[in-house]
């Protein structure tokens, strides 16, 4: 039994035949299944491939799909019309190869577009990235910078590929910029070790100093030694700051080991002067008592009595020597004072050299008197000027005399 269609059919032996515009054409046979079934088959194909292919231009046309695909799908009806294998109107492929290139030719020529336009972009941002790479080369931020670097390679390598010659150029920048700072970098490590090999001999050289003079009960000079240390250790060179902070903490233990013995020695020290204070104290209230000073002979004679004993009796607590010896001074200064003010009056140069001057003016007094009484008596107009140096004369003459 023969199954007929409006587009093909099938016979009894399961040979499937599709009918054309000339006639019919044998695709195929199905022997597997009744001749509905064989039918079937390649109708089912007929409509599986309309179905691609709609859905291919509806892809196409929505900005989807690819132009490969669709040249793929055209070529593919093409045949049909040559060697059909479905079952159905196959006219309705006659135009459907052409929409399928031309929509391909336009999503190619969309992909050409948009692949030339990720070039133009990447090429824009490698530009960018040999242009920050040009700057981090002259950074010391060594840590950030190298970190950086290694940023913008990954960047780098993961934007799409261009015309060559264009990231060649942008790629020798970034290169160079990273070799630049490379050699920049290891310069300065390299450096720096030596500095910092320089500066732990430096460190370790004070430490040893320190070490011998930390159990030192030499107070005073100690102290000075530990102060010049200290000098140079501010002005040894930096190096690692974690071995930088070990051995100044070396070098602290061992000061304060030294001062804070000596607080405690001079704690004790100062305890057993508590009674040369009382007494000193006392001896303070007889030198004080010597002020206002009335007579420079006794109070040079009751101070050195208190001077005298204020020597045997030793020292005083550190806290009060100050305080105390101020006091002392004070008188000190004061029986000074007035023993230059006595000399000053009684200085035998400076009264013969008052003297001298007041004999100058009166004989200056006299020369001008004469001068006046000869101008007076011969009616000169140089009576006027003569008077006036009279007067002037014996204002000298009297400001001498009261200083001699």
């Amino acid at each position: 039994m023969t199954v007929d269609t409006q587009f093909g059919r099938a016979s009894e032996d399961g040979t499937v035949f599709v009918k054309t515009a000339t006639g019919e054409t044998q695709i195929g046979q199905y022997t597997i299944g009744t001749p509905q079934e064989a039918l079937a088959f390649y109708v089912n194909k007929y409509e599986s491939l309309i179905s691609e292919v709609n859905l291919a231009i509806s892809r196409l046309q929505n900005g989807k799909g690819s132009s490969e695909g669709a040249i793929e799908l055209a070529t593919k009806l093409d045949a049909q019309a040559i060697t059909p294998t479905v079952v159905g109107d196959l006219s309705s492929f006659a135009d459907l190869p052409a929409k399928l290139r031309e929509l391909g030719q336009i999503k190619a020529a969309e992909k050409s577009a948009a692949k030339a336009a990720a070039r133009d972009a990447a090429l824009i941002k490698r530009t960018a990235i040999a242009d920050e790479a040009e700057i981090l080369a002259k950074s010391n931020s060594w840590k950030t910078a190298q970190e950086r670097f290694a940023v913008l390679l990954d960047e780098w390598k993961k934007l799409p590929r261009g015309e060559r010659d264009a990231e060649q150029i942008q790629w020798k920048r970034f290169s160079a910029a990273r070799q630049t700072f490379d050699k920049s970098r290891r310069t300065h490590f390299a450096e720096l070790t030596k500095t910092t090999a320089a500066s732990k001999a430096v460190k370790n050289e004070i430490i040893a100093q320190a070490t011998e003079l930390a159990k030192s009960t030499d107070w005073t000079a100690t102290a000075n030694k530990f102060k010049a240390l200290m000098d140079r250790w501010r002005t040894a060179p930096r190096g690692n700051k974690k071995d930088d902070d070990a051995l100044w903490n070396k070098f602290r233990a061992l000061q304060q080991e030294f001062f804070d013995a000596r607080t405690a020695a001079l704690s004790v020290r100062d305890e057993e002067f508590g009674g040369n204070l009382t007494l000193k104290l006392a001896l303070l209230v007889e030198a004080e008592a010597i002020l206002p000073i009335t007579n420079i002979t006794a109070a040079k004679k009751a101070y050195k009595s208190v001077l005298d004993r204020w020597t045997k009796i030793g020292h005083v607590p550190r806290a009060d020597m100050q305080t105390v010896e101020g006091r002392l001074r004070k008188v000190e200064s004061a029986i000074k004072e007035l023993e230059q003010e006595e000399w000053r009056k009684n200085d035998p140069s400076r009264k013969a050299f008052a003297a001298n001057t007041a004999g100058k003016f009166q004989d200056a007094v006299a020369q001008i008197e004469s001068d006046l009484l000869k101008a007076t008596t011969n009616g000169s107009k140089d009576v006027a000027k003569l008077e006036a140096q009279l007067a002037n004369a014996k204002a000298m003459l009297d400001a001498a005399m009261k200083h001699a």
